[in-house]
């Protein structure tokens, strides 16, 4: 069973080690980066995606200081957990706990044009292009009612 669980000082190297394959590492920072980030910008939530007690993959969102939007910031499954659904229930389970803000009613993700797994798994998730380019990357937003 897929759960997000907190990033810990019991869990923090086994997160650290989790890698995208080869082909993939471009398009994501490293999940030490990640966690240096959540360390400078507290509005970010670094987020462990496990099944059962095996660390599969990182995912990390914030409530952006400036626009005042959800943004999910991070994706990453393990090269050695890939292709098993985690990404899209790692995803699904971070949508609903972000729902469940009553003041907000929709959620903004940003992702490297060539990336083509990406844009596939967003789109299914109803994510659609809100026609903006941020540092390189292609903004897709998806809306919801709470």
């Amino acid at each position: 069973m897929i759960e997000l669980r907190e990033v810990t000082i019991e869990n923090w190297a086994k997160i650290i080690r989790l890698k995208p394959a080869p082909e993939q590492e471009r398009f994501v920072a490293a999940n030490s980066v990640s966690l240096a980030q959540a360390h400078f910008q507290p509005e970010c939530r670094p987020l462990a995606v496990y099944d059962d007690d095996t660390p599969v993959g990182f995912i990390m969102y914030c409530l952006d200081p400036t626009d005042k939007e959800y943004w999910i910031f991070r994706l990453m499954i393990d090269k050695n957990h890939q292709s098993k659904g985690y990404g899209r229930e790692a995803m699904e389970l971070l949508l609903t706990l972000i729902r469940q803000d009553p003041e907000h009613h929709c959620v903004y993700i940003s992702f490297e044009p060539e990336n083509d797994w990406a844009k596939a798994l967003y789109t299914k998730l109803g994510f659609v292009p809100d026609g903006r380019m941020v540092d390189g990357e292609v903004v897709y937003r998806l809306d919801y009612g709470n």
